[in-house]
């Protein structure tokens, strides 16, 4: 393998967006006159998005009548608030460092709407700047399908087995071998209660971020 590019999810694999998602949340809850959940009550929904985080918060179901209310004032409230407490996770500057080192790409592919990945993207600077941020919106079949890889690929201008996918759930994993590439499962993200990234056959399996690095050493110098 002649490694190329290495693309990345983004909640909970590149950046720990937990503290703002729950702020957002716990400001609509304030707003409804009902107390604030802790950041680690939806730290363990957060990576089943908006509706899962609603049913925490509220206990409505996605068909609920004022599920699209609620969840559109929370989207809102993110939006307003993207940030503040966002922060890389341990391990991904040096890694991304690294990789500029090396001259390899990299770019990031995520199911958060673009309304928000790259507003969020533009707030943070690496050694290099993402050669891709790809959403739900620029695939007819976002993960786990293999088209958003691919075209993560076509970006890069190399071929799927030149890259590495790496993510925090079970769907990244899926999505990387729908592709034909190579996977490293972080075990440090937003995993579900129950489950660890050791299940998701992954071809590897990074217990920090600073796990990262020596695994994709080994295809530079091969």
């Amino acid at each position: 393998m002649s490694l190329r590019a290495v693309f990345f999810d983004l909640d909970g694999t590149l950046l720990d967006t937990a503290p703002d998602l729950a702020n957002a949340l716990n400001r609509l809850l304030i707003s409804e006159s009902q107390a604030p959940l802790t950041e680690q009550q939806v730290r363990e929904v957060v990576s089943a998005g908006a509706y899962a985080m609603l049913k925490l918060a509220f206990n409505v179901e996605r068909d609920d009548p004022q599920t699209a209310s609620l969840r559109q004032r929370l989207l809102d409230f993110y939006l307003q608030d993207l940030s503040t407490h966002t922060r890389a996770f341990d391990g991904i500057e040096t890694l991304i460092e690294n990789l500029h080192q090396a001259d390899i790409d990299w770019g990031i592919v995520t199911n958060k709407p673009e309304a928000y990945a790259t507003p969020l993207m533009e707030r943070f600077t690496f050694a290099r700047r993402p050669l891709c941020v790809l959403c739900p919106e620029h695939v007819t079949h976002p993960k786990p399908h293999g088209e958003p890889l691919e075209l993560a690929c076509q970006h890069a201008k190399c071929a799927v087995n030149e890259a590495i996918y790496i993510g925090d759930h079970q769907r990244d994993i899926q999505s990387g071998i729908n592709a034909g590439m190579k996977t490293i499962a972080v075990n440090y993200g937003y995993i579900p209660n129950g489950e660890t990234a050791h299940q998701w056959q992954a071809d590897y399996v990074a217990e920090t971020g600073h796990d990262i690095w020596p695994i994709i050493e080994t295809f530079i110098t091969r």
